[in-house]
């Protein structure tokens, strides 16, 4: 569904992404792990057409979308999920869904079809709908995460790019966002590249996992493998880091 194929992305004379190479299949959670600075929030900007890649070529469903503008890529099936939820403060939670549908309303989509899309996103986030007129500043940083990733799914997007969704906030409501992204594969069929803190919460809900490490990818496996891997346990998986779900 999407690859990338020896991406090359530069910030000024920066050179952030260095030759990756990486796939998604349709259906996939494949998630990026790596210290802060390998690269992962680059590769989903560059995937996203916010930060272009300078070289290399980037597919999704067999169209090369390395060129195109961001609105176009939305268009295509992608949406994401910025680090750091990046909701818009002064708007009320039904304002800030209404934006994530603003391309379909661009495009003429009937309004009834749109809001019964809103409600379904009130079914995967009940605390939406209890704060659907309350504006978007005043809500926790869970309750703006849950409002970031529902405004990406108004696009009705085939692949869900999210970076960083745990980033301060509490582990029942991490584990809530987790199994809501679980939710999505299995009922709805999205695909979703994860870019996330606590590598063994992401790498026991992905099938597929790649380590960055200064703009390269050193390692890619099969999520279970990876989770047993020594240099991966030893780097990202220590016993400092705080475990999301108790099994």
């Amino acid at each position: 569904m999407l690859r990338l194929k020896n991406i090359n992305t530069y910030y000024g004379k920066v050179h952030a992404l260095k030759n990756v190479s990486l796939h998604l299949a349709e259906g996939e959670i494949v998630t990026l792990i790596g210290a802060n600075g390998a690269g992962k929030t680059t590769i989903l900007n560059t995937i996203s057409g916010v930060t272009p890649a300078a070289a290399g070529e980037l597919q999704f469903n067999k169209e090369t979308i390395s060129a195109l503008a961001p609105d176009r890529i939305v268009k295509l099936g992608i949406s994401q999920v910025p680090e750091g939820r990046q909701v818009f403060k002064p708007l009320s939670v039904e304002d800030n869904l209404e934006l994530g549908a603003y391309l379909r309303y661009r495009n003429r989509e009937g309004k009834d079809t749109i809001h019964k899309d809103m409600e379904q996103i009130f079914t995967l986030f009940p605390r939406l709908e209890e704060r659907r007129r309350q504006l978007a500043g005043t809500m926790s940083g869970g309750e703006q995460q849950m409002l970031a990733i529902g405004r990406a799914l108004m696009a009705k997007p085939r692949m869900l790019l999210l970076d960083e969704p745990s980033m301060g906030l509490a582990p029942l409501v991490v584990q809530e966002i987790f199994k809501v992204l679980a939710q999505l594969r299995q009922e709805h069929g999205t695909t979703i590249l994860l870019v996330e803190q606590n590598a063994k919460a992401a790498l026991k809900l992905a099938d597929r996992g790649y380590v960055l490490e200064t703009g390269k990818v050193i390692l890619e496996g099969q999520a279970d493998e990876l989770l047993e891997n020594a240099e991966v346990k030893r780097a990202y998986l220590g016993k400092d880091k705080k475990e999301i779900w108790e099994r």
